[in-house]
């Protein structure tokens, strides 16, 4: 969820340079999208570094090589949403081709939205091509999926954990470890629980008071739903407290009838956030995910969650990060029992986001559109994509040259998303998702500006999220 991207050309790939795999399917696009030559595809995604890959070179390719032409919106997160969803509402057929965030599938599926690909393919074989191959998804490829056919629904074109950044050079400076060892009495390391991250963040915030330096990263606008996410998705994982707190089978948000929203452990984790703040920059009340990997590019942090997306660019870019070759990557810290139920894979530590394209029924032009989604989820093309937006979404890229040294210089990010991505979950499958968000986060933006007290919050959230799931009738 980054919009900190240059203009692709030659920085991503050169168009000419592509692979023999690719290069040996050019007659069968040629073939296939013979009937659709001269047609245009449109399709709107989130302004993040994979979409960009997307417009920039992969869309362009895919016309010289079929004639379809593809027009691509990267636009804001918001804007993206409003439009997409609009559009689908009104059945205007504005957009062939959509992106859907893992966290929203479920309501797109709930509410009929999307084509189904797997049908689709199977019904016109002369469409369907043989360089497309669900089987070569990672398990992300699951949450697009429909849950009672199997269908797949969407094309991951992005996957990504929310790993722990933090600042290598600061870490391993000897005197900046001498100094932490004679303040706190501990070693200097990344965190494993939630007070050694605190005693992290005020150290170097002290450190730092004379230096632009602040302990901590926090995703905490106090207008905007990337603060309802850091924290259900993100930081309430980390003290046991899954699936934003909401109980599956009986739809109870309050602890009194069974949920967990307004639970001790909730409480704990959002006193914990919002304390953060002591010793975070002054810009993280006003913090996206967008500000956010800013700021530690910038060298204004010396740790936080930062959305993978951004780790390769922050990580390795030196025209927009001051802090490469200095970016370690961890784990988040966790309470006691947390890791092991994420082990045994009764809960999860964080959020495995990305998303997809998909078509909606609304498009005008489906099998151009199809032809498109299969182009996009070509082996052969992955490992360029996933140098520019460090998203993996097939386990062959893991593998690839390029990616191995990359990991390298990012210190070990697509070897930790690839070990410990089963301990990091998408959101739960819940077609409610936005009417929820919308009546608990203005509770999250009050506690963040201190209007009312964290404990309060979180109780007037789960009393609010609960009334709007009996409203919505899937709480009796």
């Amino acid at each position: 969820m980054n919009s900190f991207v240059k203009a692709v050309g030659v920085g991503f790939i050169s168009l000419g340079l592509w692979s023999s795999t690719a290069l040996a399917q050019d007659s069968w696009w040629k073939t296939a999208a013979q009937p659709y030559q001269g047609a245009t595809i449109r399709g709107i995604s989130e302004s993040t570094p994979a979409s960009k890959y997307v417009e920039q070179v992969l869309g362009p390719k895919f016309t010289e090589e079929t004639g379809i032409k593809v027009e691509f919106e990267a636009t804001s997160w918001d804007q993206m949403y409003d439009k997409a969803i609009k559009d689908m509402e009104a059945n205007t057929g504005i957009y062939d081709f959509v992106y859907i965030e893992q966290d929203i599938v479920y309501t797109y599926l709930a509410r009929n939205f999307l084509v189904d690909i797997t049908k689709s393919l199977a019904d016109n074989a002369k469409i369907a091509s043989p360089d497309f191959k669900p089987e070569n998804f990672t398990t992300f490829l699951n949450y697009f999926k429909d849950p009672k056919s199997g269908n797949v629904m969407g094309v991951p074109m992005e996957a990504f954990i929310k790993p722990y950044l933090y600042r290598k050079d600061l870490f391993d400076d000897p005197a900046i470890q001498k100094a932490y060892k004679d303040s706190t009495g501990a070693d200097l390391k990344p965190a494993t629980t939630h007070d050694e991250y605190t005693q992290i963040a005020k150290f170097f915030t002290e450190y730092g008071a004379d230096k632009e330096l602040w302990g901590t990263t926090v995703q905490a606008s106090s207008s905007h739903p990337a603060a309802f996410y850091e924290f259900f998705e993100s930081i309430a994982p980390t003290f046991g407290v899954y699936n934003w707190g909401i109980d599956g089978t009986t739809f109870a948000a309050t602890e009194a009838n069974g949920g967990q929203m307004n639970s001790a452990a909730a409480k704990k984790a959002l006193n914990y956030w919002v304390d953060l703040l002591k010793y975070a920059p002054p810009e993280s009340t006003s913090s996206t995910w967008d500000e956010v990997a800013g700021t530690f590019a910038a060298g204004r942090a010396a740790q936080g969650l930062v959305y993978g997306e951004n780790a390769a660019w922050i990580a390795t870019d030196e025209s927009k990060s001051t802090v490469v070759g200095k970016v370690g990557v961890s784990l988040p810290p966790v309470e006691a029992g947390v890791m092991e139920a994420a082990e045994s894979g009764k809960g999860y530590i964080g959020y495995y986001d990305g998303g997809a394209f998909g078509i909606p029924h609304s498009s005008k032009n489906k099998d151009a559109s199809l032809l498109f989604l299969q182009y996009i989820g070509q082996a052969s093309v992955q490992t360029d994509w996933a140098l520019a937006g460090s998203r993996i979404v097939m386990n062959s890229t893991y593998d690839d040259p390029k990616i191995v040294d990359q990991d390298k210089k990012m210190n070990g990010y697509y070897t930790l998303m690839r070990e410990d991505g089963k301990l990091f979950a998408g959101a739960p499958p819940f077609p409610f998702h936005s009417q929820v968000l919308q009546v608990v986060a203005p509770f999250i933006y009050k506690a963040i500006v201190g209007e009312i007290k964290p404990d309060d919050a979180l109780d007037q959230a789960a009393t609010a999220a609960e009334a709007e799931l009996v409203k919505l009738g899937y709480r009796k």
